[in-house]
């Protein structure tokens, strides 16, 4: 150990010895494994870590202990991390950090490594992206260090965030699952809505889309700036990218104007379903014309979420043209014929599946919180 003298911004009362620095390889052993993806195995007894944040399954174990684990090359290269402390194996291109020596905490260094090393493989690397981690890349790391009691009061603390976080994680993915499935029941009309009076609504019918919407209704001049969205702009559902532009500056394809309630549906990639219900009012958009504009005629909402079952996804693939890229024109989209009720139960079908949207949009928010709290932290937590 070396240089102690490093003091972190932000610490737990009662600690004030400076942090000393060592290379991971001087405080535990760093190895691959010795397992293929084949052999794992879906019910077997042990966690098996492969080259992703999946965890698969498998029936030998090839380490018993406390360990950080990490791909060694592919995708996951600097973005995955795992800790463990039992029984696993893991794949030949996957690196173990275990047997820590006894002044250190494999918990706290989980927290360190899994924070800084991406930076530290950019950082060795001639590429913006890295393909493979060679060994010294983990043994000649330098990271900074407190006292053991420190080590684990900090460990303790980031580990329950880390609990909140997989909490919130979970509670999305099922809020998630639940609206995948009510859907699939109402659009197969298993589920139904009855009106304010508890009669049944009437049966629904078929009709076309360019039948109940207007496609690519004609629009006025641009405005001189406005929003831009682009195919790069909504992800599942929510803007996630604003930039604003004057129309002299703007690309080709910013062509559709928006008005509330328009929906966005993405031509190109389909499959993707970022799509976009449009509900601001009083600033000006304009989107790309790799979406079709579509303008309900009765319930947007409810004709948004029609957009995204699976058997309204299935007609469009099947007149797309590409293959790397494919991608529907607008007239073929208007031809697609969907299954709609009266516009009372249109109203109940949306409202309901707005509510769900609104929880797991709570509990995103919250996950997004908790995340961006934990990476304050670790800025200042560590040296």
């Amino acid at each position: 150990m070396s240089n102690v003298n490093q003091i972190p911004r932000l610490r737990f009362p009662g600690f004030d010895d400076g942090w000393e620095k060592v290379f991971l390889g001087e405080i535990c052993k760093v190895k691959t494994g010795g397992r293929d993806t084949k052999d794992k195995k879906d019910d077997g007894k042990y966690p098996f870590f492969v080259r992703s944040n999946t965890v698969e399954r498998i029936d030998s174990f090839s380490y018993e202990g406390e360990a950080i684990l990490t791909s060694g090359d592919g995708v996951g290269v600097g973005k995955n991390f795992h800790y463990i402390n039992g029984k696993f194996d893991y794949h030949q291109r996957v690196y173990a950090l275990k047997d820590f020596k006894r002044e250190y905490s494999a918990k706290f260094i989980y927290q360190v490594f899994s924070q800084k090393f991406y930076r530290r493989v950019l950082s060795l690397s001639a590429k913006n992206s890295v393909d493979s981690v060679r060994l010294d890349f983990i043994t000649k790391m330098n990271i900074d260090i407190p006292s053991l009691p420190e080590q684990q009061k900090i460990a303790s603390f980031l580990s329950s965030v880390d609990k909140k976080i997989e909490l919130l994680q979970q509670k999305k993915v099922l809020l998630e699952q639940y609206k995948k499935g009510v859907m699939q029941k109402i659009f197969n009309q298993e589920l139904r809505f009855k009106d304010d009076n508890g009669k049944e609504y009437p049966d629904w019918e078929e009709r076309k889309l360019e039948n109940i919407s207007k496609i690519n209704p004609k629009n006025d001049d641009l405005p001189k700036s406005f929003i831009y969205i682009d195919l790069e702009s909504v992800n599942k559902g929510f803007l996630t990218k604003k930039q604003r532009i004057n129309v002299k500056d703007a690309p080709s394809r910013a062509q559709r104007v928006l008005e509330k309630d328009d929906i966005l549906f993405q031509t190109v990639r389909p499959y993707q379903m970022n799509n976009f219900h449009f509900d601001f009012e009083n600033e000006d958009f304009v989107a790309s014309t790799g979406y079709a504009q579509v303008r309900a005629k009765e319930s947007s909402r409810f004709l948004y979420y029609v957009l995204h079952t699976f058997d309204f996804v299935k007609k469009v693939l099947s007149r797309c043209t590409g293959t790397s890229y494919p991608a529907i024109n607008s007239t073929d989209l208007g031809r697609i014929f969907i299954k709609l009720p009266s516009v009372g139960e249109q109203v109940k079908i949306a409202n309901f599946l707005s509510a769900i949207d609104s929880k797991i949009q709570l509990v995103n928010t919250q996950l997004t919180n908790t995340q961006g709290f934990k990476k304050g932290l670790l800025q200042q937590m560590f040296v």
